[in-house]
């Protein structure tokens, strides 16, 4: 995801320094060119030998063991600047202008954005100079990612702790990506619909629209205007998403039909109901006898009325939830709807499916291709998705 992306990872002396290691790791893994840039006080806690090996590159540690402008010339280099972790000290110099060392000196020279991930102890990270030096870093456009609260070195508990090295990586992730999506336009549809048998009862599943939300806000930190079209749920909508709430299978077939012409991707995630009453009893069924019949009719097939439709510009992302002869059932739905891509996840996978905050999918596109992924998040889940997509409509 980062491959040929040029970082600048700083590093302050603070016991949090060694979550620098697995931040370095990760960057790395992800493809990064990755210069580290170290004050004095680091090696205190972990030794260059660490940093220079897993980089790949000898640390940037000593102003006057260099060349004299090798701060200018990291600092010209980069596309992104990391310091991590960052001390109440070296964020005091950077606030103020002060250059006393390698890692001061390419901060000023830096020409790229600088992410900040304060690590401090509690009382440190409270008190008003340093309040006072967030908001300066922050007037100069720098990010300042939060901190993290729990327990500290100082055997204290509060904010101060470093944000976790996964969650750092979300952050430069998202800021790549920023703007992947500008100018597109997204529909999703979510969750699960209702069909009424009177007033009081009706038909649904236990979709709970967790994998829905998690692209329309994946969509929407992507830079697209996303539409939302959720059956009933209990989540909020991701903010910056025009949300359009809708019940029957009904509803949601002539809310997508309203402006799917004018979507450049459409990922149907929601589990529509396949059957609905034939008739809606206009008052409450009341019990008779020992049984009951039920009589049902098909609901619209929303997703192959949109692949009948779709243009070669549109990308068209379907869901299948699979109990058995998974790929070989995902793959006849893919070709039956005219989809680009579906996501398969099976019931057989533990943590996968409804209700879940995790799942595992298989992303099967139209050659045939099959992507497998492990359990993860679905927030993660929804990026390995739109990274798909990513690649889909840019190759």
């Amino acid at each position: 995801m980062l491959s040929g992306k040029k970082i600048i990872l700083g590093i302050a002396g603070s016991i949090a320094a060694y979550k620098a290691v697995y931040l370095l790791r990760l960057l790395k893994k992800a493809g990064a060119e990755v210069q580290v840039v170290t004050t004095p006080a680091v090696d205190h806690f972990v030794g260059e030998l660490s940093f220079s090996t897993l980089s790949g590159r000898e640390v940037f540690s000593g102003l006057w063991e260099a060349e004299w402008s090798a701060h200018v010339e990291i600092g010209v280099w980069a596309d992104l600047m990391i310091v991590a972790p960052a001390t109440a000290n070296t964020m005091a110099k950077f606030a103020h202008g002060l250059c006393d060392n390698a890692l001061t000196a390419v901060y000023l020279a830096a020409k790229c954005p600088v992410m900040i991930a304060p690590a401090m102890d509690v009382d440190m990270f409270l008190h008003p100079s340093t309040e006072a030096n967030i908001n300066q870093l922050t007037t100069y456009g720098n990010t300042i990612l939060p901190t993290e609260s729990g327990f500290l070195a100082s055997g204290l508990e509060g904010l101060g702790r470093l944000l976790e090295p996964e969650k750092i990586m979300e952050k430069v992730e998202a800021f790549f990506q920023k703007g992947s999506l500008n100018g597109k336009k997204v529909m999703i549809t979510a969750g699960p619909t209702r069909e009424a048998l009177d007033p009081v009862r009706f038909i649904t599943n236990h979709s709970t629209g967790k994998m829905g939300y998690a692209l329309a806000a994946e969509a929407q930190a992507l830079g697209a205007a996303v539409t939302l079209v959720s059956g009933p749920t209990n989540l909020p909508a991701p903010a910056g998403v025009d949300r359009i709430d809708v019940q029957s299978a009904a509803d949601m077939y002539e809310a997508v039909h309203q402006s799917v012409d004018r979507q450049d991707i459409i990922i149907m995630t929601a589990a529509v109901s396949d059957y609905r009453p034939a008739t809606i009893a206009q008052q409450k069924i009341k019990k008779k006898g020992d049984g009951m019949q039920l009589d049902l009719e098909r609901t619209q097939d929303i997703l192959k009325s949109v692949g009948e439709k779709k243009t070669d510009q549109q990308v068209l992302v379907g869901f299948a939830l699979e109990t058995q002869n998974e790929v070989e059932n995902a793959i006849g739905k893919l070709k039956r709807k005219g989809l680009d891509l579906i996501v398969l996840n099976s019931l057989r996978n533990k943590g996968a499916g409804f209700g879940h905050d995790t799942n595992q999918i298989r992303l099967i596109d139209r050659t045939g291709a099959i992507q497998e992924f492990p359990l993860k998040d679905k927030k993660l889940v929804a990026k390995d998705i739109f990274h798909k997509i990513l690649q889909m409509i840019t190759s």
